[in-house]
């Protein structure tokens, strides 16, 4: 056992230790315990909690990755999911604190009198925590196999079950301070290894300063990191990293429509918003929101860094090179199946360029190598001179790694990450969790159940929706971050019109509602799934006027809205004690439900 397994050994230990000590002891055994952690969490601490949650294994591993992959592009992720966070923040949480529901569902079908549209919104829940959760399983296989060489298969298992136990012993209550704990492993983790690339690479040791400093070694040696990066690009025959909108990267109609989807999509998440009932407040809700910001941001202003960073690192030290003489780190990640080299010329170096490695991903077959230590590969088809496959979930965790810092710095950031998937992964299950045992159970199908009852119910359907979460982190049809961007999507077609309108409209009604959810998510899945799992190989030129799917959210919403006000136009107005009801929640500041 190698000195950086040991460390790893020691990250994970500890780190898990720490969550399992902290679920033991905030156990609940009572219903408000487990849905909103007693409404008793203090401001700042559920705002770092909340910060946890958010920032997934898609803010930690795949943002930057993204960013790194895709250069100015990249960044409607970063725009998108902060904007998201704002709006949430500013137009909703307070809005829907005051309401004083435990679930979106609850909300959805309390504000519109109807059942129809709580079991809508019950399925729209769930349907869109499994799209999140999945992405999140898959994250933490993927910091497993860094971190101990373990299969994807096994680090998947591993976190499900550390998630249900946490998860379902102490309910949002033990969540919560479980993601206060993860959010300081995970910032730790982040900004650590960010410091130590920046004063290597800069001389400035401000990841966000060394972002816009000048190169201070190598062959680029003088020129700015980003002008750098350009250079690098250009020279492969790539678009320059800063370029946007230009050929190969992607099109601005479709870089708007994902920006929104992510940023309306956020302001729908259920996990998220159920995060401002754990306050006393309305006032503490709002606190909440501003302390959440404040540890987002902490995150969110050095991703673009680390892109950055990783991307030249990765070039400089692969491009060109004699496999035989790459670093021990390639080929580490080589026996995850997450980096793979093919020599298409012969000349037993690696060359980056145009084009994708290989047609799909790479599959391995078996250890066998050829006499150039190539890996064999099974669908090895060219896509152009490009050699190099690199799965741009991995960027984050690697970047120290290809930095070549300390070995401990490795092992925290491997933590860092498994503590991003694991915070919002255990969110996610108390999302399906609640809306089967409270909005369906409670509320429809045995609303004379007892507390007792329920609890069981709720933990039944963590267990089944972790093996189903499970089985989609082992074989996930997209990358994490894209994962991530089809729950956004998905969220943006169905919940944010129905809490939008319910908020600030009185005339939207129960029938405008169910039929505007029904038709954003039937659109916006019906066209994921079409371009995702069944024509796979349609491109640009046949996506509906150009939207990709992680982008096509947008649309769905859209159609939500009008469907919704359409509807309501052509029925009944609402109950005027609805009306009422509309008109309280409108001034958060009263205090009434506060």
């Amino acid at each position: 056992m190698n000195d950086q397994t040991i460390w790893n050994l020691v990250f994970v230990i500890a780190s898990f230790s720490l969550y399992i000590g902290i679920a033991i002891w905030a156990r609940v055994q009572s219903t408000k315990g487990f849905y909103v952690a007693g409404q008793g969490v203090p401001t700042v601490l559920n705002g770092m909690a909340t910060g946890a949650d958010w920032m997934s294994a898609a803010s930690f591993m795949g943002m930057a990755g993204l960013i790194s992959v895709m250069g100015y592009t990249g960044s409607m992720y970063l725009i998108g999911w902060t904007g998201g966070y704002v709006l949430l923040a500013m137009l909703l949480a307070p809005y829907l604190r005051k309401f004083g529901k435990f679930t979106v569902p609850d909300f959805v079908g309390d504000r519109y009198y109807s059942n129809l549209a709580r079991v809508v919104a019950i399925i729209c829940a769930i349907f869109v925590s499994f799209t999140y959760v999945c992405g999140q399983m898959r994250g933490v296989g993927i910091v497993f196999a860094n971190l101990l060489g373990w299969d994807i298969t096994l680090g998947v298992v591993v976190g499900i079950g550390m998630v249900f136990f946490y998860a379902t012993l102490g309910g949002m209550k033990g969540i919560t301070y479980t993601q206060v704990a993860q959010y300081c492993v995970l910032i730790s983790a982040f900004v650590i290894p960010a410091i130590g690339i920046s004063y290597e690479m800069t001389g400035n040791a401000i990841p966000q300063i060394g972002f816009g400093s000048k190169v201070t070694s190598g062959d680029n040696a003088g020129l700015y990191l980003l002008e750098a990066l350009d250079k690098i690009h250009t020279d492969l025959g790539l678009p320059e990293y800063t370029a946007a909108f230009v050929a190969g990267k992607k099109s601005k109609i479709d870089v708007l429509m994902i920006t929104i989807a992510l940023m309306v999509g956020t302001a729908g998440l259920p996990h998220v918003i159920i995060r401002f009932y754990t306050v006393k407040t309305v006032g503490a809700a709002r606190w909440s929101a501003f302390w959440a910001l404040v540890f987002i941001g902490m995150l969110y202003t050095t991703a673009p860094a680390v892109g950055a960073f990783a991307r030249a690192n990765l070039l400089q030290t692969t491009h060109n090179k004699a496999y035989k003489d790459v670093p021990g780190w390639f080929k580490k990640w080589e026996d995850s199946g997450l980096i793979a080299w093919v020599d298409k010329n012969g000349d037993g170096n690696i060359q980056f360029g145009k084009g994708a490695a290989f047609v799909g991903k790479p599959k391995f077959d078996g250890d066998k190598t050829d006499a150039a230590g190539q890996r064999l590969i099974t669908n090895a088809a060219t896509e152009g001179p490009n050699e190099l496959y690199v799965d741009r979930d991995i960027m984050v965790l690697a970047n120290p790694e290809i930095a070549k810092l300390p070995p401990w710095v490795v092992a925290l950031v491997a933590a860092g990450g498994l503590a991003a998937a694991l915070s919002t992964a255990a969110g996610l299950l108390l999302v399906i969790s609640s809306s089967v045992s409270h909005d369906l159970m409670k509320s429809i199908l045995k609303p004379n159940m007892s507390e007792k009852e329920e609890l069981v119910w709720a933990r039944v359907a963590a267990g089944v929706a972790v093996v189903i979460a499970g089985y989609f982190g082992i074989n996930p049809p997209d990358y994490v971050a894209a994962l991530v961007a089809f729950a956004f999507g998905l969220a943006a077609s169905s919940f944010f019109p129905a809490i939008i309108l319910g908020i600030f409209s009185k005339r939207v009604n129960k029938e405008g509602a169910v039929a505007g959810m029904i038709t954003g998510i039937l659109f916006t899945a019906g066209y994921i799934i079409y371009f995702k799992f069944i024509n796979t190989s349609a491109g640009p030129d046949k996506w509906l006027f150009g939207i990709s799917p992680e982008g096509i959210g947008t649309v769905g919403m859209i159609l939500n809205f009008v469907v919704t006000l359409v509807v309501s136009k052509i029925t009944p107005e609402p109950p005027a004690e609805v009306k009422k009801q509309v008109e309280m929640i409108r001034y958060p500041n009263s205090k009434h439900g506060a």
